[in-house]
């Protein structure tokens, strides 16, 4: 039996490119729902109001003290004994959308606060309400700022796709575990594997480093107040 045997990527290319497929669709959807979901939970937690704050500070602060993995099994495993049964690649993309909104609306949260206070000030004087001033003034400056660290996520959120084997979802790890089941070519199966994720990470990196940069130069170039 040879160490690397390529027949496999013949054999089972189609599986590996339908588990990429997959991969990549679980990425968008939950990247594009948490990053929208975890908006209002941002601006909840930096509500003055106790009752509005309080919740979304409990909501985020058990998602990041929880696993992954342990959100994925309750979600899928769990609430059919509740009589909530869920398909699973429903139950992995709320699974995922609910962690990653967690962890993004702390970077969002951080990027409002750092829009500086003369903004809001400006934004007052000349008549804005309130949600046209985020809306028009503060997300703009706060979405640039926090670009880098969602490009980021990005990359995690499409390593951790692979989580959502646990959940029997066919996504790229799950397929490589299928077809090294199969045939036993483990060094085959997972070098191929992780080849696929490093020609889809690799450059997903690079494009958050650029994306770093053009958000550091329009920073810097934006007036600052003293």
């Amino acid at each position: 039996m040879n160490l690397l045997d390529l027949s496999v990527v013949h054999d089972y290319g189609t599986v590996f490119l339908q588990g990429l497929a997959m991969t990549t669709f679980l990425t968008v959807v939950v990247i594009l729902l948490a990053g929208v979901i975890a908006i209002p939970i941002a601006l909840a937690r930096l509500s003055p109001k106790r009752w509005i704050r309080w919740p979304a500070d409990f909501y985020v602060e058990f998602i990041r003290a929880t696993p992954l993995i342990l959100q994925l099994i309750y979600i899928y495993y769990v609430l059919p004994s509740a009589g909530i049964r869920l398909e699973p690649v429903t139950a992995a993309i709320i699974g995922l959308t609910v962690n990653y909104s967690a962890f993004m609306s702390e970077v969002y949260r951080s990027g409002i606060q750092s829009v500086p206070r003369s903004q809001y000030e400006a934004a007052q004087s000349l008549g804005l309400k309130p949600t046209v001033t985020f809306i028009k003034v503060v997300f703009p400056q706060a979405f640039r700022v926090v670009l880098p660290a969602l490009g980021n996520y990005l990359i995690a959120l499409f390593k951790d796709t692979a989580l959502a084997s646990v959940v029997t979802v066919q996504e790229l790890m799950f397929s490589g575990q299928i077809i090294a089941a199969r045939n036993y070519q483990y060094f085959t199966v997972y070098t191929v594997t992780a080849i696929l994720y490093f020609a889809v990470g690799y450059p997903s990196a690079l494009l958050v480093r650029r994306l770093e940069r053009w958000s550091q130069r329009g920073w810097a170039a934006a007036p600052q107040k003293n």
